[in-house]
């Protein structure tokens, strides 16, 4: 007689979970998020990848075939000629760019210079306004020359070009006859076009760096004849390669994406953060389940089932609920993908998606969540499937994962937080120092990482011995709320293996959060020391050919209503034992308004008498920091000083020493200054134009003329990271699904819970505890996931945000972004709580009835 298939154990296995669906569903959910967020951050990488490719322009679609020269010259004008007399080309143009200083200003000034047909289908720019030069002396210029330098059509540009002999400089005065906008991408700057024999000439090279080919559809298809046109191109051009468009522009999406590897590698370190949390949350969703399926078990190892079939059955069961659950997270993922372009356009950026789902990565991704059930539940099968028949008759209510860790997790936690806590140290000393070049950060990143990865492990072993300590710490206010406050501290510290396996998991998207934000506030902060460096005023006014300046230069520039924040300044040579050094008295406090600059030890607000701010390298070739002293001498002159503040980097205009004013004359420098700085009076293209015109103007003259004073733009260079910010952004998203993890784990847990303790919920409505109590309880309990994970997870974060902005960047200062790592924790707190809302509704409308009818 055959044995019917619900009495098999797999059966009965599938029994089980047809009566009681809110199992699978939460087993099912845990996954399902897993599989979300491993596609979704597969689709991040598409996404990005979609989108560099949608926006870059380079090589023209018409183009058909590329010709570039050998290493023994360009390619002439009477070859461009010969290409186009070729028979199969239906035309042909001449490439060639560089660029040339502008005169007319004593604002030094530049403009690119590239070759282009401007019209045709080979064409790179298109005609805004006026008519694209067709003879010699005429540009046409793009919208940045056009904003930069106030040009319009009609306007003239005297270029200056080296005279042949390579003496001197002459000027070339061309007419401006169109503005035009480039179709290309990496035409970003400044920029003049005119047909390629005119650029030649204003550059003095005659010959093409590359031709563009258009053929007919017929030779361009043609195997044969595409062979045939090559061999009589060489036959033209000997030595020259001949490629076809679509190799070129391959080779140009493909650099275009690789400039955005550092996003892309970003991404993938993710991804492999969101498969470790999903792991965890399938892990203890799985543990819980089957812990409490304990008396199940028994029973059917009572009745005859053996322990290798319990365990097959239940990874069987493990691996029917990957396979769904995968694929439902694919589709829910790719779908979500689908709708980021349109989404992400209504706020001003142009994303793309790709078209169709990606085969491999979504098999993979499927293939993996089926491992991850299989693996997630192995442990917990394994050990459900040794029940003893005997725990049959006992509470299953006794059994589950509250036990706070034996001595084997303890010791184990122990010694990777002493590994972690080594490797740290370790790093610790082998900190870069300014101008060290030869460290290896990518080395030093993959130890932190290592260490971090260790400490992440300790904390799981611990985390049930760690529980009562936190909760104790940031539940004592809970305690003085009511019934409904003391009993979810209660509830939570009763089950620490429990709050541990959810607020882990919480702790790892805090960590990761946290760790980010403060990271790129460092970096944030060392972009604007490096503005303020680099930049620090729009202009730099220096003597070319002498070392002082006319004292009255400041006077008269700030009395022009089209500048502002003049200020004079002087630079000299010190030395320090056998260092040479550069000293200056320019005040940091004027440099951009001192927004951007740090001081690494000390203030630079205590720059006084007898005290010197020193940068980093020479802060570090010295081994001072401030409150030293330092010894410094100025055409013999020692002058003994205290040191005020250490810089993090390099200091405005090459100094390394800054003291006050007084301070450097006492040393013996002359009162005359040898720099001046001046910004523009408001910002705008327009007004910057002006204040380069006073500029102008107030240089103009026997005395300061004919280029005896150098003024350089550097308003240009300064302005936000856009590199920085769109990782930023990309990061924060990525982050955010591993957030989506750790709250789909406390909702996953809290639904197990009530489920489970329908029997507490009801004796507590008949011991008097009202409905919205019961609610109020279960929601504090949530919260409570949060804020311990908010804990554990900040205070992991900070040592190693440290230590990674140490090694990425020495230069950097550390920066902590308080009032967003406290709206992180308000908002996680918030989150998780509302996580439990659906659960809590349900527990707050248990009878009083069900504590009788589950009395045993």
């Amino acid at each position: 007689m055959s044995t019917p298939w619900r009495a098999t154990v797999l059966g009965s296995q599938v029994t089980e979970l047809l009566r009681r669906p809110g199992r699978f569903a939460a087993t099912g959910l845990s996954l399902l998020i897993a599989a979300f967020v491993v596609f979704g951050a597969v689709m991040a990488q598409q996404i990005i990848t979609a989108t560099v490719v949608g926006k870059f322009r380079g090589t023209p679609s018409a183009v058909s075939l590329v010709i570039t020269p050998d290493d023994s010259g360009d390619l002439g004008e009477d070859s461009l000629r010969e290409i186009e007399r070729t028979p199969g080309v239906t035309e042909a143009v001449g490439r060639t760019d560089g660029g040339s200083p502008l005169d007319g200003s004593a604002v030094e000034r530049y403009l690119d210079l590239a070759a282009d047909p401007g019209t045709g289908a080979l064409a790179q720019v298109r005609l805004l306004d006026g008519t694209y030069p067709s003879g010699t002396g005429r540009l046409a210029v793009n919208t940045q020359a056009a904003k930069a330098y106030g040009l319009a059509p009609g306007s003239s540009l005297t270029l200056l070009r080296p005279e042949p002999d390579g003496e001197g400089t002459r000027r070339v005065t061309v007419e401006v006859s169109g503005i035009v906008r480039s179709t290309a991408t990496t035409d970003a700057g400044p920029t003049g076009y005119a047909p390629g024999p005119q650029v030649g000439e204003l550059l003095g090279t005659p010959g093409y760096s590359r031709i563009d080919i258009r053929t007919n559809t017929a030779s361009l298809h043609a195997g044969s004849a595409s062979a045939e046109l090559t061999r009589r191109i060489r036959q033209v051009a000997p030595g020259a390669q001949v490629r076809s468009g679509d190799e070129v522009r391959e080779e140009e999406a493909r650099e275009a994406v690789a400039e955005a590897k550092d996003i892309l590698e970003l991404v993938t370190v993710f991804l492999a953060v969101a498969v470790g949390a999903a792991v965890l949350v399938a892990t203890s969703t799985f543990r819980i389940v089957f812990a409490r399926r304990v008396r199940q078990l028994a029973l059917l190892r009572a009745i005859g089932a053996t322990s290798r079939q319990l365990a097959a059955a239940l990874v069987a069961e493990g691996a029917v609920v990957g396979l769904l659950a995968g694929a439902a997270g694919v589709l829910a993922a790719w779908g979500c993908g689908q709708l980021v372009p349109p989404v992400a356009g209504r706020f001003g950026h142009h994303l793309f998606a790709p078209s169709r789902i990606p085969p491999a990565e979504a098999a993979l991704t499927v293939a993996g969540t089926v491992l991850l059930a299989v693996l997630a539940v192995l442990a917990p099968s394994l050990s459900a499937s040794r029940v003893s028949p005997l725990q049959a008759l006992r509470s299953a209510a006794a059994s589950g994962p509250e036990a706070a860790g034996g001595i084997g997790r303890t010791l184990l936690g122990l010694l990777c937080a002493a590994s972690a806590a080594y490797l740290t140290w370790q790093q610790y000393g082998g900190l870069p120092q300014p101008g060290d070049t030869e460290y290896d950060r990518f080395a030093a990143l993959s130890v932190v990482a290592v260490s971090g990865g260790l400490a992440f492990l300790a904390l799981i072993a611990l985390g049930p011995r760690l529980v009562r300590p936190v909760l104790w710490a940031v539940a004592v206010p809970l305690r003085r709320t009511g019934a409904a406050g003391r009993l979810a501290v209660a509830g939570v510290g009763g089950a620490p293996g429990r709050a541990a396996s959810v607020s882990v998991v919480v702790a790892l998207g805090v960590c990761l959060v946290g760790s980010t934000l403060t990271c790129l506030a460092s970096l944030n902060a060392y972009e604007r020391y490096k503005q303020a460096v680099e930049a620090p005023a729009d202009f730099f006014l220096h003597a070319r050919d002498s070392d002082s300046l006319d004292r009255l230069l400041a006077a008269d520039l700030a009395s022009r209503p089209e500048l502002a924040n003049v200020t004079a300044f002087r630079t000299g040579e010190v030395t320090e034992s056998t260092l040479s050094a550069t000293i200056s008295d320019l005040d940091l406090g004027t440099v951009r308004s001192g927004v951007g600059l740090t001081a690494r030890t000390g203030s630079l607000d205590h720059l006084g008498p007898e005290h010197v701010i020193v940068d980093a390298d020479y802060a570090h070739r010295l081994g001072v920091r401030a409150g030293d002293r330092v010894t410094l001498k100025f055409k013999g002159r020692p002058v003994r000083l205290t040191v005020a503040a250490t810089l993090p980097g390099n200091g405005p205009y090459g100094g390394n020493f800054f003291v006050p004013a007084a301070d450097l004359s006492r040393m013996g420098m002359p009162a005359a200054p040898t720099a001046v700085t001046a910004d523009a009076s408001k910002d705008g293209a327009r007004r910057r134009i002006r204040a380069q015109r006073a500029i102008t103007d107030t240089l103009t003259g026997a005395v300061r003329g004919d280029g005896r004073v150098t003024a350089e733009d550097l308003a240009g260079q300064a302005g936000e990271s856009d590199d920085l910010r769109t990782m930023a952004t990309t990061v924060m998203m990525v982050l955010g699904l591993t957030i989506l993890v750790a709250v789909a784990g406390v909702a996953t847990t809290a639904s197990l819970t009530v489920v489970e303790r329908e029997r507490e919920f009801g004796l507590l409505r008949a011991l008097g505890l009202s409905g919205g109590a019961v609610h109020r309880m279960v929601t504090i309990e949530c919260a409570l996931y949060g804020v311990l994970g908010g804990v554990l997870g900040l205070a992991l974060s900070m040592p190693y945000s440290w230590l990674v902005v140490r090694v990425a960047q020495t230069s950097a200062p550390f920066s902590v972004p308080r009032g967003q790592l406290a709206a992180l924790f308000a908002a996680l707190v918030l989150v998780t709580a509302a996580a439990g809302m659906v659960p809590a509704l349900r527990a707050s409308r248990t009878s009083p009835t069900v504590a009788v009818a589950r009395s045993e």
